[in-house]
Order: structure tokens, then sequence, then C-alpha cells
């Protein structure tokens, strides 16, 4: 599990593709230290597995289905990406609950400079905006973000100036793409809902409390 507190910013030192998936080898300097075999980082919000590491340096390997489903594939060397180690069990919880599990890609649609801050506009590909809402938390190539608004399937995130200096959103343009994972306790609430339903057309009077279910999905969309 990860915070979506980004670390440090990674160079694609190599890349490697073979018949079972695409191999990265990333630069890094204080993420690299105490990173051991078999260890989860998150890669601009994906989830990977360390298999070799050196001093400033670590790879990982992306299956097909990480490939298609993320666009780590269309890396090339020199390009920066955004890293984090797994969360230890004693750490500060400074973020919120990521899984380094990509929903989808989505993209940038405005970047716009405001005093010191900057404001990014996000388009959502189609159906994932109902897991936003305004306030709540999202994460874009792994960095945890606060929704400052949302308009339909966009939305709107204010950066202040650590996270624009420290993550690759500096370098993020209109257009460019970037990692989505919604809050995993939406889709929790939409399941259990969904549970609701079905309980109800099954078994009638003998399914879920409505009400109660009702009331978890208000908490949750006014926390």
């Amino acid at each position: 599990m990860f915070t979506g507190i980004v670390e440090e910013t990674g160079e694609i030192r190599q890349r490697t593709r073979d018949d079972e998936g695409l191999r990265l080898r990333i630069a890094a300097d204080e993420v690299a230290e105490g990173l051991g075999h078999g260890q989860s980082i998150s890669v601009s919000g994906v989830c990977l597995t360390v298999e070799q590491y050196g001093p400033d340096w670590f790879e990982v390997f992306l299956a097909d289905e990480t490939v298609s489903r993320t666009y780590l594939g269309d890396l090339a060397e020199g390009d920066v990406v955004n890293l984090e180690r797994a969360m230890a069990a004693e750490g500060r919880f400074d973020g919120h609950v990521v899984q380094g599990h990509v929903d989808a890609v989505a993209t940038v649609s405005a970047v716009d400079s405001i005093g010191e801050d900057w404001s990014f506009e996000f388009d959502l590909p189609e159906g994932y905006d109902r897991y936003v809402v305004e306030k709540g938390s999202i994460t874009l190539d792994g960095i945890s973000l606060t929704v400052a608004e949302r308009d339909g399937a966009r939305v709107t995130v204010a950066i202040i100036p650590t996270t624009y200096e420290l993550t690759t959103l500096s370098a993020k343009e209109p257009g460019d793409p970037v990692h989505l994972e919604v809050d995993v306790l939406a889709k929790y609430v939409e399941r259990l809902l969904e549970a609701e339903t079905d309980g109800d057309e099954s078994e009638g009077s003998d399914g879920a409390d409505g009400n109660s279910m009702a009331s978890v999905a208000e908490s949750f969309v006014d926390r």
C-alpha cells in the first residue's frame, strides 16, 4: 500500500522489450536505498515489483497487461517518473489509501499558473467521474491530490509549489496522459450498494437495509 506522497522522481535509464513484456531500469537516489528483491514500488502510480537493484538504480518488469493499461510502455530512456516506496507499518499516513492499481489513463486538459500555485484540469475516461467528489481524494500519476472542482468528467486540482517542483507535474502539458486511481472507498461503497440491490431483488425483505446503505453512501459523499 502507498499514500500518494511522492518521494522523488527517477529517470528511465534503460528499457528492454521481450516476448513476455517490458523491463525498465530506473535511476533513483533515496528510493534506491534499502531496496530488496521483491519489494513493491510505485512508478508514477503503478505498483511494480523490484527485480534487481543497485546503489542508484532498480529494475522492474511490466507484463503485457500492465503495458496495455498504462502509458509506461510509451516512455523512452531519459523520461522521468514519480517514485514512492511501499508504506512502512510504522510510517506516517500523510496522503490517502493508494493501492497502485491504475484504473485508467486520464488526460491533462489545462494547466494554469495562479500566483505561486498551479491549477490542473484533467479529463477522466468515461464512467470514472462517478467515483469522484469535490474535496475528495484522487490519485494522478501516483500523487495524492484533493479534488477542487468536478464538472462532469472534468476534474480540477490545485497544486502547491512543492508538489509542482518535486513531481512530474512540472513537465505536463495539455494532451499528456496521467495514470488515474480513484478512491478505493468509492468503489467499495458502489459494491455495497450493488449488493443491496441484488439482495432486494433475490430475497425481498431479507436483503440489506436500504436506509443504512443509503446512509453509508451519503456519509462518503459528504466527507
